[in-house]
């Protein structure tokens, strides 16, 4: 390619920048992408503004997060101190027929007896001793007797097998224990079966309990 070959192939790129400089009113055309990136920076105040709300909504995110980690960890505690609570329950209910037998065969040995025959005083002696062991291991576990005899029927922890009538006690409350109620922690381990006072002629009402919790 001679020199005047490439001078006129040459010669259409100075006439297009010539001819951008004067539609631009002399100053060279700038690109787009450093107009687009200018027009993109917002004021100082804007940007504050926006960072502060991203802060804020990451504070929020934040707390709820650490808020659910503490509700987790307080579930877990309750539930291990719960296990740690109730894990003798089902061991405790095979026991209580063995404190029931022990205190029906102290009931069964008459005081006179106990005074004159000495074999039968050691044996009584023995057994006593036993329940009494038996009733302080309960209590080590949180096991309580319920013993509620003169006390209002009470459908969560009372099991009613009959009425008695005329017992000059108040309708409804209890009059006589068959079998002993426990409870575990303040949690029902077995229901007391109880009878009730029934409800007199001249007494309110219908005369008849509710004995449905």
């Amino acid at each position: 390619m001679n020199q005047e070959t490439k001078n006129s192939a040459e010669a259409p790129k100075e006439a297009a920048t010539e001819s951008n400089v004067e539609k631009n009113g002399g100053q060279p055309q700038q690109p787009a992408a450093a107009s687009e990136a200018a027009q993109a920076v917002a004021p100082p105040e804007e940007r504050i503004a926006q960072l502060e709300a991203e802060v804020a909504g990451l504070k929020d995110q934040l707390l709820r997060a650490t808020a659910e980690v503490e509700n987790v960890r307080r579930r877990a505690q309750r539930e291990r101190e719960d296990t740690a609570k109730f894990a003798v329950s089902n061991f405790a209910k095979e026991l209580l027929p063995v404190q029931d037998n022990l205190q029906r065969a102290l009931e069964a040995v008459p005081a006179d007896a106990r005074e004159t025959d000495e074999l039968l005083r050691n044996l009584f002696v023995g057994v006593e001793a036993t329940a009494r062991q038996l009733g302080s291991a309960f209590e080590k576990a949180g096991i309580q007797k319920l013993e509620p005899v003169g006390e209002p029927f009470d459908p969560n922890f009372h099991q009613v097998m009959f009425e008695v009538e005329n017992t000059g006690k108040p309708a409804g409350s209890v009059v006589q224990v068959l079998q002993a109620g426990y409870t575990i922690h303040g949690r029902l381990l077995r229901e007391a079966i109880v009878g009730v006072a029934k409800r007199g002629a001249e007494e309110p009402g219908n005369g008849h309990i509710d004995t449905k919790a």
